[in-house]
């Protein structure tokens, strides 16, 4: 069935008919659809609702995540419902980090990023909650050195808890994306100057070190071409 926004409110702006495509509900119950990278998955009950579980292949510094095949992402919305929390034997700095990756080269070496840090939503330092959701494009801007070089440009604070349904809403056009927490009307986080520029690539489900990660109700609407800006 066609979905058509007409009239967006993007980054404060009206983007007529920039979003305007056909919704596809990505089955995550198929495991043949997945490319994994350091990522063991389970299809399971959580909370009362069939979903996706991701864990660590292995504990590393780096990250866990699910590639999905045969499914070019330009412009559009993405949209899904995840849980994330430290595991048992997480490390005490793990916040259940889980999120999206997007416009992902080949093989996961270049990629968009949007993901939460669940236990930071309702942390009691101010400063904690300030780094509740991150904007990243690996593998050169980490958040460590987004915060260093632009402080608090590409984090934001969203609430949230950790081993809870949060879903997130992300919506990208040309060089601008922009994230939706918890069915917020309103984005928690802007980013006008994605580091890969306008560009196109795979989407793939993604976790940090540490993390139990649970994915559900995983929609992709692609933008219309030739219609409204570009």
């Amino acid at each position: 069935m066609a979905r058509t926004v007409c009239c967006f409110p993007l980054f404060g702006v009206a983007l007529i008919g920039v979003i305007s495509g056909r919704a596809a509900g990505i089955s995550l119950t198929d495991m043949s659809r997945f490319d994994l990278m350091n990522a063991q998955v389970e299809t399971t009950t959580y909370h009362g609702r069939k979903a996706l579980k991701m864990t660590e292949k292995e504990a590393a510094p780096g990250n866990a995540f699910a590639i999905l095949k045969d499914v070019p992402f330009h412009d559009g919305v993405i949209e899904l419902e995840v849980s994330g929390a430290p595991s048992k034997t997480a490390d005490p700095t793990a916040r259940g980090f889980i999120g999206i990756l997007f416009r992902m080269k080949e093989g996961g070496s270049q990629a968009e990023c949007f993901y939460l840090r669940p236990s930071n939503g309702r942390a009691g330092d101010q400063l904690a909650r300030n780094y509740s959701v991150q904007y990243v494009s690996p593998p050169e801007w980490s958040w460590r050195r987004l915060r260093e070089e632009t402080p608090g440009q590409y984090e934001s604070y969203a609430d949230m808890q950790p081993g809870e349904w949060t879903r997130m809403r992300i919506v990208v056009h040309g060089k601008e994306a922009a994230l939706y927490v918890g069915g917020a009307q309103q984005p928690c986080l802007i980013v006008k100057d994605m580091k890969r520029g306008d560009s196109q690539g795979a989407v793939a489900l993604w976790i940090g070190p540490g993390t139990e990660g649970y994915f559900r109700e995983l929609t992709i609407t692609p933008a219309s071409t030739g219609k409204g800006p570009h």
